[in-house]
């Protein structure tokens, strides 16, 4: 889709978009006339019921009453000219209307026909205007609460100002607007009640008695501590700020431009990351953005140079319990739930501070990471959202607003949403007006937040038609990947989707999209654990994975190589347990992944065996010092970098514990000098010698397999020098031994004039595990303990 609206930032929170530059950017809006507006008379319900139908206000002019309003009767004003939505001079018709006065500002407001452009909130002036789209819907109620926030919704709700669209005077094409004047620039909340076509068989599932978030909205009041059971039945709702002053990324302030070749990728929970007790902070600022600054020194340490969150878009930890079920008893706590695509999440706020302070704080931590050096990737959820299905609707949005445009539904199936998120519904993407959405939410975080990625879930989505059918070249994945914003990202795909749309190496992607390569996954855990037949796969994904993206311009960095990610076994689990143990789940064992590919190295779980926990060791350290030494972007899990246990949980999203909790005390210190130092020096290492991120695929030249029994079955040794060529730092020797006896492995001569040094050894205790500098004295053999892998390196 072309010419959608491009963002242009006023004051600290809230975007206001340009006029569209041609009638064929938004197809959905259709030029039409402003029409006067016929009501039917009646009583305001602020008057009592023997009031009369005239009234007079503070400047003598009669008004008539109807529904919330006091109406001016008919009496066209003209604003002068203004821009209209197809950027051509036109007079913007208008018609004041009057309300009761606020009991927060004293003052009467004022209401006008408003623009429909841009969506959602913007400031026309010291005016508010307000913007919906919705096709379907045949009546529209803006709903305000001036008097702000409170515990009691039901009690809030029955004090909202609530105000009529009439579609013949504020509606333009499929879009509903109005402009209120004196209305507070910061602090209102507000929502919508939308009414339209009844009847479950039309796939509509309008319901006039919610009151609906804005799909547009900057900022999200609602619950303000994560957790809160005494707010646990929490109502959400719109809010704005167009009051504060924008905020100050200093004059020094650098965005951080990495090359993509040069990633490492730490995938982290802003929560989780320092809710526990023993990451030190105070407990105002544990599990915020605030607490994430606190701890970029760890980051530092580790040596990684991008953050890669779990979503941070507006969810609802409480999702789980609003109704009986097996899962009544978790938390949401990884957040892949969206209720809203613009709004930061707003109970990671310190203090309880509420959607203003997390906007706020969101970019503090931006700002920190990337004066650390740190770009910021957002992991985002358009797959589908929070409103769940039809049997058990959470409907807070888009469900209400229209659900026949933001959902893939089968008018003709006894369970109209389709689901192939795996969560009930799935988001339509590729609707003209649903992928505007997508856009805009997405520039929104760069221009606005300033950060530097995204990680799309589920994106095989992204890749599917209004029905389901998958599109060879879906018009979201294409307009992401031309956008003037967006293509200067880092954008990831998780080329798979819960329907069967298995796309690594195949998604669509104009040389510019990035794959979680889940091959890449798979076959480094199975050659490593011991598997037979796996040492030639072994070989491709550890060079790059050239069968899957050796295409076109595709780079080896659009290989996200990942051993260990969010869902799944963390690190020691996949070498603790052989099997899930999902049992507090509350699902009977039958949630979370079977075929986890690990190995247990002869015991299940904890133990206090020496030998099987000096095994399970030096297995960690083989899988990521393969990591580190593979061609491609590399992203490790929060905590792996200590061997956190999740006690063999695959799927943990609901336990806001120790379970997901980084512990910092009882673990990380435990570990410093050893586990930890091990992981932070093999990342320096990656990050520091050339051959290691490199921006093409390698070739007969720039590698030397020592191998010829390819087709050797119950071969499970393999290695293989990389030569320094035009690059530099040094040529290589790795060689990995994933048989369960020592191997003496032949090391080939150096380059003239230089020596091998030993830089790893996964066998050796710490610190002699990684020598940084090596040592020297390599013998001709090197004899190879099982189960283990070592990097030499040629120097003078």
């Amino acid at each position: 889709m072309t010419g959608l609206l491009d963002s242009m930032v006023i004051n600290s929170g809230v975007s206001v978009a340009a006029p569209c530059s041609t009638v064929q950017s938004r197809k959905c809006i259709q030029k039409s006339g402003l029409n006067p507006v016929s009501p039917c008379l009646q009583r305001s319900p602020w008057l009592q019921s023997n009031a009369p139908l005239t009234s007079k206000s503070h400047n003598n002019i009669p008004h008539i009453i109807f529904g919330n309003f006091w109406t001016v009767p008919r009496q066209d004003c003209y604003r002068g000219k203004t821009s209209s939505i197809y950027n051509q001079s036109a007079q913007e018709k208008t018609r004041e209307v009057e309300m009761p006065p606020s009991t927060k500002s004293g003052t009467l407001l004022r209401s006008s026909t408003g623009r429909p452009s841009p969506l959602g909130v913007s400031q026309l002036g010291d005016a508010v205007n307000f913007s919906l789209f919705s096709k379907h819907a045949t009546s529209v109620t803006l709903c305000l609460s001036i008097s702000g926030r409170s515990r009691e919704f039901s009690k809030m709700e029955s004090q909202m100002q609530e105000i009529p669209l009439n579609p013949k005077e504020n509606k333009t094409g499929d879009i509903w607007h109005v402009c209120i004047e004196n209305l507070p620039l910061s602090g209102v909340l507000y929502g919508y009640r939308v009414d339209g076509p009844e009847g479950w068989h039309t796939g509509h599932r309008f319901d006039k008695n919610l009151i609906l978030i804005d799909p547009y909205a900057k900022l999200i009041e609602g619950r303000r501590v994560f957790g809160d059971n005494n707010e646990k039945m929490s109502r959400f709702l719109g809010t704005y700020d167009f009051s504060s002053l924008p905020f100050d990324w200093g004059n020094d302030y650098k965005c951080p431009e990495i090359p993509e070749k040069d990633l490492v990728i730490y995938e982290m929970s802003v929560r989780s990351f320092t809710a526990d007790k023993s990451s030190g902070l105070e407990p105002s600022i544990r599990g915020s953005y605030l607490g994430v600054i606190e701890k970029i020194p760890h980051l530092l340490e580790l040596g990684i140079n991008a953050v890669e969150l779990l979503p941070v878009f507006e969810y609802d930890e409480f999702e789980f319990q609003r109704h009986p079920n097996p899962r009544d008893h978790m938390l949401n706590v990884w957040g892949y739930s969206t209720m809203n695509f613009f709004s930061p999440m707003s109970r990671y706020a310190s203090t309880g501070g509420g959607p203003l302070a997390a906007s706020l704080e969101f970019k503090k931590m931006v700002k920190a990471l990337h004066s650390a050096g740190i770009e910021v990737i957002l992991d985002v959820v358009y797959n589908h959202t929070n409103e769940a299905d039809d049997e058990h609707p959470y409907t807070t949005s888009f469900r209400g607003i229209d659900n026949k445009v933001y959902y893939m539904v089968d008018t003709n199936s006894y369970v109209q949403l389709l689901n192939f998120s795996g969560c009930g519904n799935t988001f339509n993407c590729n609707h003209p007006m649903v992928m505007e959405l997508i856009l805009d939410s997405l520039r929104y975080w760069v221009t606005e937040y300033h950060v530097n990625g995204f990680r799309f879930d589920l994106a095989s989505v992204l890749c599917r038609g209004p029905d389901g059918t998958p599109l060879n070249a879906p018009l979201i994945v294409k307009a992401i990947a031309k956008d003037p914003v967006l293509s200067k990202c880092k954008i990831i795909a998780e080329p798979w989707d819960c329907g069967g749309l298995y796309l690594v190496g195949r998604f669509p992607n104009w040389d510019r999209w990035a794959e979680w390569n889940g091959k890449y996954r798979d076959d480094m855990r199975r050659f490593i654990k011991g598997d037979g037949g796996m040492k030639g796969t072994f070989a491709t994904r550890i060079s790059g994975s050239s069968d899957l993206y050796q295409i076109n311009a595709r780079k080896p960095y659009h290989s996200i190589n990942f051993v260990i990610a969010h869902d799944g076994f963390t690190l020691y689990d996949l070498v603790a347990y052989n099997s899930k143990h999902n049992e507090m789940n509350g699902e009977g064992g039958r949630d979370g992944c079977n075929d986890n590919y690990s190995w247990n190295c002869g015991f299940e779980g904890e133990t206090r065996d020496p030998a099987i926990n000096a095994l399970r060791s030096r297995q960690m350290k083989n899988f990521h010092l393969a990591l580190m030494v593979s061609q491609g972007t590399p992203m490790m899990l929060m905590g792996d970098e200590y061997a956190h246990t999740r006690y063999g949980n695959n799927n943990s999203y609901g336990h806001d514990t120790a379970m997901n909790h980084f512990q910092w005390n009882q673990q990380l210190d435990a570990r410093k000098e050893s586990h930890f130092r091990f992981f932070a020096e093999t990342i320096r290492f990656h990050r520091q010698h050339p051959l290691l991120g490199r921006d093409t695929f390698l070739t007969k030249a720039d590698i030397t397999w020592h191998e010829k029994n390819w087709d050797n079955f119950d071969s499970r040794f393999l290695s293989f020098s990389l030569h320094e060529g035009k690059y530099g730092g040094g040529d290589l020797y790795i060689a990995f031994n994933a048989h369960d006896y020592f191997v003496k492995s032949v090391v080939p001569p150096p380059p003239s004039g230089k020596f091998w040094y030993r830089v790893v050894d996964t066998n050796l205790p710490s610190p002699d595990d990684f020598i940084v500098g090596g040592v020297p004295g390599v013998k001709k053999i090197y004899e190879m303990a099982p189960y283990s892998a070592v990097l030499l390196h040629a120097k003078p």
